[in-house]
């Protein structure tokens, strides 16, 4: 009878609020929330025309997220070229600038010394003096040969003559050295300059040197640099290297015109982590600019693979407590607050994940007013 009276006691109760709001005495239409393991809304459908409620499936989609990295441009030794004049001397001329591009062979400086002069003459000398122990040797050979003379005396002629040869290649070599070609020099084309060129095709880094100056056999005068192979040189911390991978696209810019993006691949990942965490990646431009200089700091942008992930639009995720949530359509009016897990965004959709293990399949979703829905919800229950 105790439950009977409690039963029909409800029922008056619920048609005298009914009737309450029929007469218009309250404009705000009752949320009825059920503080179970559920968040119920439940709305009628003056409520639901106010807020413009938008449902949908969930899509599937490949998903790909990025994260950013610095560096700067870098350049492989065998692609840096430092130009030296191995005997040193007076820079007489050059055309040189920063910036400037070269082709291989190309005249780059002239430079002047004496020693240039006393290298060729010594040269020319011991040339000279190689034929006639040549000669020498060839007539002591002879009479050798026929007894005419000891060994000794062949052996000794032999010994000049071959002596002679490694002198004369030894200063073939030094020529060679500083660029002049021992075949076509004669007393006729003994000069006091010589003309150091271009060992690259490529563009010039530094100029060291001013004209009239003195340089060392150490000194460098020029710096170039071969843009076939300059590549980007970026830091990547421990917790990203798990995403990087040979082949994988990066788009880099710098903060000077951040708009232009760089299109770059991955060629090589480094196997050391410095003290800071973070290790080396090496990425190939597709397209080389050749106002991007060596050291160039940059700033690049890397995408993950793609991966199939169930997707809704951004709007439909609402946060409460630290936590994210989207609303799903138990009935007509009635939607339920569930909890989610977000993972990867972009182009305007969040991949996630039920909380409670349930699949999205058939499931319909507030895409839009998901924000007012929760705002009802938690004004309701507080």
């Amino acid at each position: 009878m105790l439950n009977h009276f409690k039963y029909t006691l409800l029922i008056h109760l619920f048609i005298i609020l009914n009737i309450a709001c029929q007469n218009g005495n309250k404009e705000k239409t009752e949320v009825v929330i059920e503080n179970t393991n559920e968040h119920l809304v439940q709305l009628d459908s003056a409520q639901m025309n106010n807020i413009e409620l938008k449902l949908a499936l969930a899509q599937n989609k490949e998903m790909s997220s990025s994260f950013n990295l610095s560096g700067s441009i870098d350049v492989p030794p065998q692609n840096m070229v430092s130009v030296s004049m191995p005997l040193g001397g007076y820079l007489k001329s050059t055309k040189l600038l920063p910036g400037m591009h070269l082709k291989k062979g190309e005249v780059i400086a002239e430079m002047e010394d004496q020693q240039y002069i006393q290298l060729q003459q010594d040269y020319l000398i011991a040339q000279s003096k190689l034929k006639l122990l040549e000669l020498d040797f060839q007539r002591q050979q002879a009479l050798n040969q026929s007894k005419a003379i000891s060994d000794k005396v062949f052996q000794l002629a032999q010994n000049d003559y071959e002596s002679q040869k490694i002198t004369c290649q030894s200063l073939s070599e030094k020529l060679k050295l500083v660029g002049i070609n021992p075949i076509h020099l004669n007393a006729g084309t003994l000069s006091k300059s010589i003309f150091l060129k271009s060992p690259i095709d490529g563009f010039v880094s530094k100029v060291n040197v001013n004209i009239g100056k003195y340089v060392s056999p150490t000194e460098v005068l020029f710096e170039l640099v071969n843009p076939t192979d300059i590549h980007l040189s970026l830091n990547v911390f421990e917790s990203d290297l798990a995403k990087v991978f040979i082949g994988q696209r990066v788009y880099a810019y710098t903060n000077n015109n951040p708009s232009k993006r760089y299109l770059c691949e991955v060629i090589l990942i480094g196997k050391d982590l410095s003290k800071e965490r973070f290790t080396t990646i090496h990425c190939h431009f597709e397209e080389y600019d050749q106002l991007l200089s060596p050291g160039t700091y940059m700033n690049a942008e890397m995408q993950t693979n793609p991966v199939a992930s169930t997707v809704l639009p951004e709007s439909a995720f609402v946060q409460y407590a630290n936590k994210n949530y989207v609303f799903v359509e138990k009935a007509k009016g009635v939607f339920e607050m569930m909890e989610v897990e977000t993972g990867i965004s972009g182009s305007g959709y969040t991949a996630f994940e039920l909380k409670n293990g349930m699949q999205t399949n058939g499931l319909k979703f507030v895409i839009t007013g998901a924000y007012q829905l929760m705002m009802i919800a938690k004004n309701k229950e507080d």
